[in-house]
């Protein structure tokens, strides 16, 4: 379905209540196989999320979990410790095509049985759950930091726990960190120095409740609006300072854009107080690189220059999404060039009407180009691929816009 869109004489007021993260929901629904008597309350409602609900609780022999990434990531360390069960790990054509090797080659120094189907080093993968004593593996630290949490979520369920050696450069360590939060709150004892993460084993936890906290990458999109409009009043809940999400960059990025945020008990609101500042962005992006969509669409729809870097990852997502932000912007009007790891946008002052920006099954950018409608008419291709990880996306900005 397409969407044609224009916000051009719309006033931004309202409050949303956003679903909890993706990534803490994700994290969570792992460790609960782990630790049955763990209650998870708002747990994101994305598709990625179901997706990896329903596999968990699928007894099928092959589980296909479409377009979610870090199901797929989770899902093959947690099927190579599920003891007794024999799986085909598989997903939508896009992520047949998105490397694995990296984090299989760990699994299998550990002792896991895991092999392709098709091709080497890619989905689908046949996996036979078995017991892991092995305690020591090594992994690249600079590709994907989900491989890293991949490991450390089956860490506890390990006889012997895990020693995790982390090599070259380290990646989205704000992820790392928030697996390793997520451990501590379930009381299992973790160990992060230099490039060697330790993991205790731990078998059975207290009854506890963890609340998710709302997404943070959700709520980027809600700062573009306040950016791109020329005032109003937006709240948004459930969220807070101590947020284990690296997301949470947004607060002090869109200070540039004239948009400070208001901590209240469990909300933030949004206010356009000063306008956004001139200067060029120059922000290196690599520990929220899922940011980088919004924050290049509210430079070019203000007429700022922004340089991007750190967005090495951003070429293994949905889809490549350098070439696709280059594609769709130029389309717009943007003088933008692009790297394999970064993005440079130069200072423009008119932004084509009417124009139809393709979304390459990717959610962020159906979501990232939205608020460009407070400036022009547009349509949004594929508007409900938004459901991956914001289902109520289109109703909620519907909310603010009046």
């Amino acid at each position: 379905m397409n969407k044609l869109i224009d916000y051009t004489s719309s006033v931004l007021n309202g409050m949303v209540a956003v679903a909890g993260s993706k990534s803490e929901s994700n994290r969570l629904l792992i460790l609960q196989q782990f630790y049955p008597n763990l209650k998870l309350e708002n747990l994101s409602n994305s598709d990625d999320t179901q997706h990896l609900q329903e596999a968990l609780n699928s007894d099928k022999e092959v589980v296909d979990i479409g377009h979610a990434g870090t199901a797929m990531r989770f899902l093959t360390a947690y099927f190579a410790v599920a003891e007794n069960r024999e799986v085909v790990l598989t997903g939508s054509h896009r992520m047949q095509n998105r490397p694995i090797k990296i984090l299989v080659d760990a699994l299998q120094s550990l002792g896991a049985d895991i092999t392709y189907e098709d091709k080497e080093g890619y989905p689908p993968l046949r996996i036979k759950g078995k017991k892991i004593t092995q305690q020591k593996v090594q992994i690249q630290g600079n590709v994907s930091s989900q491989y890293i949490s991949a490991l450390l979520l089956i860490a506890p369920s390990l006889q012997n726990g895990l020693e995790l050696e982390l090599l070259g450069d380290i990646t989205s360590i704000p992820y790392i960190k928030m697996t390793l939060a997520l451990l501590q709150q379930l009381d299992v004892q973790t160990h992060w120095e230099g490039n060697k993460i330790t993991i205790q084993s731990k078998k059975h936890i207290e009854n506890k409740t963890v609340i998710v906290e709302s997404d943070w990458s959700s709520a980027s999109y809600f700062y573009s609006l306040v950016a791109l409009g020329k005032s109003g009043n937006i709240e948004l809940t459930s969220y807070k300072k101590d947020s284990l999400q690296g997301d949470i960059a947004l607060v002090e990025i869109y200070k540039h854009f004239g948009v400070p945020t208001t901590f209240k008990e469990h909300s933030i609101e949004l206010e356009k107080q000063t306008e956004a500042s001139i200067l060029p962005l120059q922000i290196d992006l690599i520990n929220s690189p899922d940011l980088a969509q919004t924050i290049a669409v509210t430079c070019f729809g203000l007429g700022i220059a922004c340089d991007l870097t750190g967005l090495h990852t951003l070429k293994i997502k949905e889809t490549d999404r350098l070439v696709a932000l280059e594609n769709e912007l130029s389309k717009l009007g943007a003088d933008i060039s692009v790297t394999d790891k970064s993005l440079h946008l130069k200072a423009s002052s008119t932004i084509n009407k009417n124009i139809s920006i393709a979304t390459y099954d990717d959610h962020r950018m159906a979501m990232a180009f939205a608020p460009l409608a407070l400036k022009v008419p547009l349509e949004i291709e594929d508007a409900n691929v938004v459901t991956k990880s914001f289902t109520s996306f289109w109703k909620d900005f519907d909310k603010v816009l009046v």
